[in-house]
């Protein structure tokens, strides 16, 4: 059986991408910073009939990462399937954000997919197999316009570029994308937003389900490749 980890799992996509992969048999990973809201998770998709955990991670902790991995024991270096979707979307142009709103979104939008990402892929790299879909936006692509808030944007941009550098470093049946789910009703992206939960998730299961001739190094909507 696949096992994969979510981080940002316990709502909105992040939590709609875990119902799909457990539905398709996959082992799914509810990475949660507190522990009631992962269980709430793993309770609803136990009862759909997925096989469920939650792992308390907090992505801005180098300390939290490792204690998580600890955790795993054994099973951190089978986890096949790595979805960075924990993300945090401060406000403010390029002058007026605050110092914080820089730090919190580099810590969370990239950092914490470059810790989790360096404590499970060279596990993937040695068994020959994995996936690792990290989650951004068209606020984050230059050939988009980078709009949005200026922290959020330069971050998932930054992230942009991790994805591409992340997969000229791996090796074998691994691959690396990052998909923009686009403007989707969730707790960041409001009401308002035109897509549901269902359809930002379901390029992230793509690429997180592709077989060993899918795209590599690429970022992606609707299944559809972008420029950067």
């Amino acid at each position: 059986m696949r096992s994969a980890l979510i981080t940002g799992a316990t709502r909105g996509i992040g939590r709609e991408v875990a119902r799909q992969l457990a539905v398709r048999g996959i082992r799914v990973l509810v990475g949660c910073r507190e522990r009631a809201a992962g269980d709430r998770v793993v309770q609803e998709l136990a009862a759909a009939g997925g096989d469920t955990q939650a792992l308390v991670l907090d992505v801005t902790s180098a300390d939290s990462v490792a204690t998580a991995v600890r955790e795993l024991g054994q099973r951190a270096v089978e986890v096949d399937v790595l979805i960075n979707n924990a993300g945090v979307c401060p406000s403010g142009n390029a002058l007026d954000a605050d110092e914080r709103a820089w730090q919190e979104a580099i810590e969370v939008n990239l950092l914490g997919a470059v810790r989790i990402s360096r404590a499970l892929v060279p596990g993937m790299v040695q068994r020959g197999y994995g996936r690792v879909v990290n989650v951004t936006s068209s606020w984050g692509l230059f050939s988009e316009g980078m709009g949005g808030p200026a922290p959020y944007a330069v971050s998932k941009a930054a992230l942009d570029a991790y994805t591409c550098t992340l997969a000229r470093s791996v090796r074998g049946d691994v691959r690396v994308n990052a998909v923009d789910p686009g403007w989707v009703k969730t707790d960041m992206g409001g009401a308002a937003a035109p897509r549901n939960v269902e359809r930002g998730a379901e390029t992230i299961v793509w690429l997180a389900t592709i077989g060993a001739d899918g795209p590599h190094g690429g970022v992606f909507r609707d299944k559809r490749k972008l420029a950067w």
